[in-house]
């Protein structure tokens, strides 16, 4: 504004230039008063700043020390967390970086993973939140790996003690996972899952809390007569949950520290009879504090799905939707492929059982992202060079990345993690 004033200046002082100068210093005193008027209520400035991206949070703390404080106060953490927003996809093993906005797409959140020393690299292990649970990429023999809480927006991120029980327990390690929920204080809890060979078939527990900074050994173990699966485990609603493997599966309640029995849908039982195993579901994970479990629907009809839902008090699961692939099957031919290509043997592979003209189907459910409301909902689907975004209630897609073919293989379920920005400390 004060440049068009200079140029006002500089020409003749006519009425119509003093009406219009008189116009721009009404409009710039308005203007300042505005910003004044923001910047001096906490209330409006907090609805607007719970808008931005985590990044201009950060930067917007060196504005002022008023400004600084309010940034830093854990309401305001709190109230950020809890909306924060999934903008994507990290697979860990390539570098990827899949944005769920195609036409605003971001640059990759994580370049690389260095932000400790760690001679041998570091690697995802689970993402919780907005934080993610790292490890050190090799398996150091004596020693095994070394374990670290990383928050990717801060940067801010915590060495673990080694377990309790040395080389014994730390050769046996069969799982390792994180379970962080908003609160104040902030806190959060690693549960650590071993099985000794001399004890065979019973597992043990231990348990690392931010607030005490140690291990705990758990009284609680349980014993399985077959080897139990652990895939990524899924911190939800107080309990750490794994993708179900067997017809007896188990969920680690945290409040009381005990395995409790996992139910499974109706439909899966009813099917599964007689057997032992069930086959690993299409997808296990959370969303926006609800657990969503996908299977396909029917065994003759390869490109329908359904997603179910578990009840808060986990009791049960319930249908939430019935998702309908088969027109994306039709825009994308390469779903439906006439042979096993040996880059498909470790991916979601579904074959007919007409052995006299064999077909396979391919494709992989990444995510399922509720929205904030019903019809924002979608799924993120994976086919040969392509993922696709496809909203669940209208069917609607859309090609959201092309993907080369060397990383065909490599993004698999385990290896995928969100980015949700959280600007927490601990």
């Amino acid at each position: 504004m004060s440049s068009s004033r200079a140029k006002i200046k500089k020409t003749q002082n006519t009425p119509r230039n003093c009406l219009l100068e008189a116009y721009l210093v009404d409009y710039d005193h308005q203007l300042n008063q505005s910003a004044a008027l923001i910047g001096s209520n906490d209330d409006l400035l907090t609805e607007i700043l719970l808008r931005l991206p985590a990044i201009s949070i950060l930067r917007f703390k060196s504005v002022s020390k008023h400004w600084r404080a309010l940034l830093s106060h854990r309401q305001f953490t709190l109230r950020y967390d809890r909306v924060s927003i999934c903008r994507g996809l990290y697979a860990s093993f390539s570098h990827l970086y899949i944005p769920f906005d195609a036409e605003n797409k971001s640059s990759p959140p994580l370049s690389k993973l260095d932000f400790y020393p760690d001679p041998n690299g570091i690697r995802i292990i689970q993402q919780c939140n907005g934080l993610l649970l790292c490890g050190s990429n090799v398996w150091i023999p004596r020693r095994g790996c070394r374990y670290y809480v990383f928050n990717p927006v801060t940067k801010q991120h915590v060495v673990l003690p080694m377990v309790r029980g040395g080389w014994k327990v730390r050769k046996h390690i069969r799982f390792i996972g994180l379970a962080y929920r908003q609160s104040d204080p902030v806190s959060y809890k690693v549960v650590c899952i071993f099985r000794p060979k001399r004890d065979g078939e019973v597992f043990y527990i231990q348990i690392y809390s931010s607030k005490t900074g140690e291990w705990k050994i758990a009284n609680e173990s349980f014993s399985t007569p077959h080897y139990r699966r652990f895939g990524e485990g899924v911190y939800w609603n107080g309990a750490i949950l794994w993708p179900p493997s067997c017809l007896d599966p188990l969920y680690f309640d945290l409040n009381v520290e005990k395995f409790k029995k996992l139910p499974l849908p109706s439909a899966s039982v009813a099917s599964l009879e007689g057997l032992d195993l069930v086959d690993i579901p299409f997808y296990f994970g959370e969303s926006r504090g609800h657990l969503h479990l996908v299977e396909l629907a029917h065994p003759e009809k390869h490109f329908h799905l359904n997603v179910y839902e578990m009840l808060c008090d986990h009791s049960g699961w319930f249908l939430k939707y019935q998702v309908d692939l088969d027109e994306l099957s039709i825009t994308y031919p390469e779903m439906i492929i006439s042979y096993a290509h040996p880059s498909f043997k470790q991916m979601k592979i579904i074959s007919n059982q007409d052995l006299s003209s064999p077909k396979y189907y391919f494709y992989e459910v990444l995510d399922v992202v509720r929205g904030d409301k019903e019809e924002d909902t979608f799924m993120v689907v994976r086919i040969p060079s392509k993922i696709i975004r496809y909203n669940i209630l209208d069917k609607s897609f859309k090609l959201i990345l092309d993907i080369d073919f060397k990383f065909l293989g490599r993004i698999g379920y385990n290896g995928v993690h969100r980015y949700i920005e959280t600007i927490t400390s601990f």
